[in-house]
């Protein structure tokens, strides 16, 4: 090796080392301020956590009830409304609560995101008929079939279309009780009036939030008697002009 290329090495490696002396002389002065920025950080990271716990716990009263009055069925703006707080914030909360007891997520046409939450009441109204049973002798799991009857219907193509009639062509073997025989109460229940009007429970709770299921349900009535349904009882009443 030459004594030019020992000198070219030479200042190749002081051109590097000052760099490195002056970022270690400026870290060893300096430490301290870093150590405590970090600290700093930290600290308000775990605040904002602790502060976000708290929130969810004074939330969680809300939503329980909201969970019972929608079945389940949960988007940001219905929990934001209720609770008076920004959009933002209500959905971090349902991601949370999603990754928390695995809900289902459906993204609607307009680009909000709606949440299904599988409650046992809920469940206990979709297993309420002949249709899910049918579904589970096919060997799919309890929440696996759940989920798909919770979930909108998928959008109907020209080679796959179905019509309404032959969904619900399927007819029960028992004969309808008489009106008066059901009305005890004044009122019916999701599989009382699926069995009434001779379609699965299932079509009776995708259709009950439609604003032509009264005409839909006259149609299928054995007396032409339209049905409404009441999100606060979860029944089902005969409008007052069709029973007079």
């Amino acid at each position: 090796m030459s004594e030019n290329t020992i000198e070219n090495h030479g200042k190749g490696f002081l051109v590097l080392l000052l760099p490195i002396s002056f970022l270690v002389i400026f870290l060893v002065a300096t430490w301290r301020i870093w150590l405590a920025l970090f600290v700093l950080i930290l600290g308000l990271n775990i605040w904002q956590r602790y502060q976000w716990q708290q929130w969810c716990q004074q939330v969680n009263p809300m939503f329980n009830q909201l969970m019972r009055e929608t079945q389940g069925k949960i988007t940001p703006m219905d929990l934001a409304v209720r609770g008076n707080f920004p959009g933002d914030t209500a959905k971090r909360y349902l991601d949370t609560k999603a990754g928390e007891f695995g809900a289902n997520i459906v993204n609607s046409p307009d680009g909000s995101k709606i949440y299904y939450f599988m409650t046992a009441s809920t469940l206990g109204s979709i297993l309420d008929s002949s249709e899910p049973l049918k579904e589970l002798a096919d060997g799919k799991p309890v929440a696996t079939t759940a989920e798909l009857l919770l979930a909108p219907p998928p959008k109907k193509t020209e080679l796959t279309e179905v019509t309404e009639s032959e969904e619900i062509i399927t007819p029960h073997t028992e004969t309808v009780p008489s009106l008066e025989s059901q009305l005890i109460f004044g009122s019916l229940i999701q599989s009382e009036l699926a069995k009434r009007l001779n379609v699965y429970s299932s079509t009776v709770y995708k259709r009950r939030d439609e604003s032509d299921f009264s005409e839909w349900t006259r149609s299928r009535d054995p007396d032409g008697i339209a049905w409404t349904y009441s999100p606060e009882t979860k029944e089902f009443f005969p409008l007052e002009e069709q029973t007079t």
